[in-house]
């Protein structure tokens, strides 16, 4: 379902075009509802594993909504993954990535989520995986583990998110072939500076995006 997106499409600016181009190439958006877990990467529509908005909480507790910047082509691993990431999954016989940028709704933050498909005898050891990816060797959480590539995509709020400019990440897996990768940043650009104080909505926006679309993907 993903071989034809050979460009990157955003959102707002390509919004008519994106979903001209879902209703005629892709599945219809229930296709695929019943796939078994392990086929739904690819036989569910792109829509449905990266919705338009996803649900969060803020620091206080109140609801939130993320919004989708964009989705992008899907990738190998060794490309869409940061290199400690792509190394660990690909013993596990990581297959492809599939990527989206979301944003905050004052986008004000920015994060990119990698859905890594690894192969489907790998799905026990997916989550150990992760673990050891995501926390230091004293069992704290890395803020900062190795994770997925930002995708940037111009015209939004994800234009200026690169490599230099992620700050916080996370990692989710179950008992399934999938691993959610997330990597957040500031909207505005500024690049990770060591140090430096970094606001609590940037992990908790890492950390909900990556539970979400696991739990969403899986259950």
């Amino acid at each position: 379902m993903w071989a034809f997106l050979r460009r990157p499409y955003t959102l707002p600016v390509v919004l008519a075009a994106a979903v001209g181009l879902i209703a005629h190439s892709w599945p219809p958006a229930h296709s695929g509802t019943g796939a078994p877990v392990a086929d739904r990467w690819r036989s569910w529509p792109a829509a449905r594993i990266f919705p338009a908005t996803l649900p969060g909480t803020s620091p206080s507790g109140a609801t939130v909504r993320y919004r989708l910047t964009g989705v992008a082509a899907e990738a190998p691993c060794a490309r869409a993954l940061q290199p400690a990431a792509a190394k660990a999954l690909s013993r596990l016989g990581c297959l492809t990535t599939l990527r989206a940028t979301y944003s905050d709704s004052t986008q004000t933050y920015v994060a990119t989520a990698g859905i890594a498909v690894l192969s489907d005898s790998a799905a026990e050891a997916s989550s150990r995986v992760a673990r050891r990816l995501a926390t230091q060797r004293s069992g704290r959480p890395r803020l900062r583990p190795s994770t997925v590539r930002p995708a940037g995509f111009a015209g939004g709020a994800a234009e200026g998110f690169g490599e230099r400019q992620y700050i916080a990440g996370a990692l989710a897996a179950g008992e399934h072939r999938y691993v959610v990768l997330t990597s957040a940043g500031y909207a505005d650009g500024r690049p990770y500076t060591a140090g430096s104080p970094i606001d609590g909505r940037l992990p908790r926006l890492a950390r909900e995006l990556a539970v979400t679309l696991h739990r969403d993907l899986t259950r």
